[in-house]
C-alpha cells in the first residue's frame, strides 16, 4: 500500500468522525417561561482580567428566560479587576465581589477560584465562564434547561471564537477540529466512557447536586484543564456529561496574538495530547491526514486526502461560526498545534513548571 493510500485512509477517519459529530452536536433552545426556582449562578474566575470583565458583566447581567445571579471572585489582581466590579455591584444587587484568599499548595488559581466560587454561590446551577467570555442573551437559561430536561450533570460548549490575528488563526481553530473531527461521539453524553468525555473550561454549566455530589472542583485541585477534568469526574461517578452547540452560546477572544496563543496552549497540552505514550500515535494521525499529503501531490490519494480534510476544516468552520479566511492556513493550522504539542512535552521532560498569569505549576495529569 502507497503512502499515499495511507495518507488518505488517515484522511477517511476524521472525515467520517466529524460529519457525525458535527450532525449530532445539539443546538439549545431557551424554555419557553422561565421556571420556576430555578437559579442559574454565573460565575467569573478574574485575575487581571481590567480589559475584560465589564463587557463580561455587561453581557451576563443581560441574561434572560431565566434568574441569575453573577458572583466574580478577583484572584489576586494586579490591575485594577476588583475596583471594576465593585463599582458595578454597588448599582446591581445581582452582582456580588468576592476576594480569594492566598493560593493553597496543591491547587491551581482557576480551580481554586471556582471551588470558592461554587461554595458562595445560591443557585441550582453553576454557569463557570472566563472573564473574556459574552453571554448570549438566553444562553444561562438554554444551558440550564438542557441539564435540567435531559438529566445531565454537565453541560459545555465551545463559544464562538473571535478571531483577529494571524497568531490566532494558526491555533485557536485546532480546538472544534480536533473535539469534531477526532473524538468519537464529539462528547455527546450517549459516550458515558470517562475517556470520552470532553468539555471547554471557557463555558461549564453544573447541575449544582451532581457537582457536590463529585467534590467539586476540590476533585481535581490540581489541574489546569479544569473543564476537561470535571468531565471525566462526573463521568468516573456515573453521571453523564455534554458538549453542545457552543457558538450561538457565547463568544471569546481567548487569546491576541500568536505568542500569548502558544504559552496558553502549551500550558493545557501538559494535561492532554503531550505524552510521552500519546504524542506519537497524534503526530501520525494528525501530519498523516493533514500535513503528508501535500508532500505527495500529484498523487491522486493525496489530492483526496487534501480535498477532504479542508471540506471537513470548512464545515466546521462553518459550524464553529469561525472566520472563513482561517481556511487557508489549515496544513500551518495542524503544523502548528503539533509544535506546541512536541514544546509541552520537551518542558514537563526538563522539569519546567507551566505558568499562566504570574504563576508556575508542575505538569498534573488531568482526572
Amino acid at each position: 500500500m502507497g503512502w499515499a493510500w495511507i495518507c488518505l485512509a488517515l484522511a477517511l477517519l476524521p472525515a467520517s468522525v466529524g460529519l457525525v459529530n458535527l450532525v449530532l452536536l445539539p443546538r439549545l433552545r431557551p424554555p419557553t417561561a422561565a421556571p420556576a426556582g430555578r437559579l442559574v449562578s454565573i460565575l467569573v474566575p478574574a485575575r487581571d482580567e481590567a480589559a475584560n470583565i465589564e463587557a463580561c458583566l455587561d453581557a451576563a447581567l443581560a441574561s434572560r428566560g431565566v434568574a441569575v445571579e453573577m458572583i466574580v471572585m478577583d484572584d489576586g489582581s494586579r490591575d485594577g479587576t476588583g475596583e471594576i466590579v465593585a463599582r458595578r455591584a454597588a448599582a446591581d444587587s445581582r452582582l456580588r465581589l468576592l476576594a480569594a484568599p492566598p493560593l493553597p499548595p496543591g491547587w491551581t488559581g482557576k480551580v481554586h477560584a471556582c471551588a470558592l466560587l461554587a461554595e458562595a454561590a445560591r443557585g441550582s446551577h453553576l454557569l463557570f465562564i472566563d472573564a473574556d467570555v459574552r453571554l448570549a442573551p438566553e444562553a444561562a437559561a438554554a444551558l440550564a434547561e438542557h441539564a435540567a430536561a435531559r438529566g445531565i450533570a454537565m453541560v459545555s460548549g465551545v463559544p464562538r471564537q473571535r478571531i483577529l490575528s494571524l497568531g490566532e488563526a494558526l491555533t485557536v481553530p485546532a480546538i472544534n477540529l480536533l473535539l469534531l473531527g477526532y473524538l468519537p461521539g464529539g462528547g455527546r453524553a450517549f459516550t458515558r466512557r470517562p475517556d470520552l468525555a470532553a468539555a471547554c473550561g471557557q463555558l461549564v454549566l453544573c447541575d449544582r447536586a451532581a457537582y457536590a455530589a463529585i467534590g467539586g472542583h476540590g476533585a481535581v485541585r490540581g489541574v489546569l484543564h479544569d473543564g476537561l477534568a470535571l468531565a471525566r469526574r462526573f463521568r468516573l461517578q456515573g453521571l453523564r456529561t455534554e458538549v453542545v452547540d457552543g457558538a450561538p452560546l457565547a463568544t471569546c477572544r481567548m487569546y491576541r496574538g500568536f505568542r500569548e496563543s502558544w504559552a496558553g496552549f502549551v500550558k493545557n497540552a501538559r494535561e492532554g495530547m503531550a505524552t510521552p505514550l500519546g504524542l506519537p500515535v497524534w503526530t501520525t494521525l494528525l501530519a498523516g491526514a493533514h500535513l503528508w499529503p501535500w508532500a505527495l501531490l500529484p498523487s491522486g490519494p493525496a489530492a483526496a486526502a487534501i480535498l477532504l480534510m479542508l471540506a471537513l476544516r470548512a464545515a466546521i468552520t462553518l459550524r464553529a461560526r469561525e472566520p472563513w479566511w482561517t481556511v487557508p492556513l489549515h496544513p500551518l493550522t495542524v503544523a502548528v498545534a503539533l509544535a506546541i504539542q512536541w514544546d509541552a512535552l520537551a518542558r514537563a521532560a526538563l522539569g519546567r513548571p507551566a505558568g499562566w498569569k504570574g504563576r508556575a505549576y508542575p505538569a498534573t495529569k488531568a482526572a
